[in-house]
């Protein structure tokens, strides 16, 4: 089993930072992608940024050079950089881990509300 502990959310005005962070413990062997994920009231979930064990990075159009994803592998780590929120960012951000295998697992997500 794996379990993922999100945390840094909160509400920030417009054009402000956040970094989240998720911390996986637990059978973490095997882990091949981390992600963060986002699910806005009335929308389905989506995929924000994802980082590969190799360390390579994707993001979705809409953050592309607002948010950073990034893993400490010695603490377990990933994070997600946010920089010049906007209000349709607001959303539960949830994190992903990937095994090898295909299993999936996720956090129980972090609220990031931000103000116009």
């Amino acid at each position: 089993q794996v379990q993922l502990v999100e945390s840094g959310g909160g509400l920030v005005q417009a054009g402000g930072s956040l970094r989240l962070s998720c911390v996986v413990s637990g059978s973490i062997f095997s882990i091949n992608r981390m992600a963060w994920y986002r699910q806005a009231p009335g929308n389905q979930r989506e995929l924000v940024a994802l980082i590969t064990s190799g360390g390579i990075t994707n993001y979705a159009d809409f953050v592309k050079g607002r948010f950073t994803i990034s893993r400490d592998n010695a603490k377990n780590t990933v994070y997600l950089q946010m920089n010049s929120l906007k209000p349709e960012d607001t959303a539960v951000y949830y994190c992903n881990v990937v095994r090898v295998s295909g299993i999936n697992y996720w956090g129980k997500g972090t609220l990031v509300t931000v103000s116009s």
